[in-house]
């Protein structure tokens, strides 16, 4: 199957994002088991996994058109040095994810190329989960207070 015009570029950065994405979920999840927060640790690892399939997938397609994946290529994994920091950093780079799905989700429909279409569809909804859950982990912040946030972050 060869790819239509645009696709493997748009496939190629989604991929990019993606596998930054494991990089930082996987130091997530041991900054916050490193700091005694094994629920988030939880979480976190729930979301490497998540963003490995993605990956997986990506690379899968790809092929699949015809093109070469660039597995190497990463942007800047970001930490913080709080549990707060870790989910605004987070909310702000899935919100970016779901901008950037959603084009290439109108690409793909352009130029007629509905299977990439429907794999891009489903990793947006998967994509919104998230910021659902980082907007409603700093809400709940808000409301309760860090430490007592934090408290009930302790044990799985």
């Amino acid at each position: 199957m060869k790819a239509k015009e645009g696709i493997l570029d748009q496939l190629g950065t989604i991929l990019t994002a993606e596998l930054t994405a494991v990089h930082q979920y996987l130091l997530h999840a041991e900054l916050c088991r490193h700091w005694g927060y094994e629920r988030l640790a939880d979480k976190f690892q729930h979301l490497y996994t998540e963003e490995v399939t993605h990956s997986s997938q990506l690379v899968r397609h790809m092929l699949y058109l015809g093109g070469q994946p660039d597995v190497g290529k990463l942007d800047e994994v970001k930490g913080s040095q709080s549990v707060q920091g870790l989910f605004e950093t987070n909310l702000a780079f899935e919100r970016e994810d779901v901008e950037m799905l959603r084009k290439a989700i109108v690409h793909a429909t352009a130029v007629g190329d509905f299977t990439t279409r429907q794999k891009l569809e489903e990793m947006v909804v998967d994509s919104e989960e998230h910021v659902d859950y980082f907007e409603r982990q700093l809400t709940t912040i808000a409301q309760v207070g860090l430490t007592g946030y934090l408290a009930e972050q302790i044990k799985s």
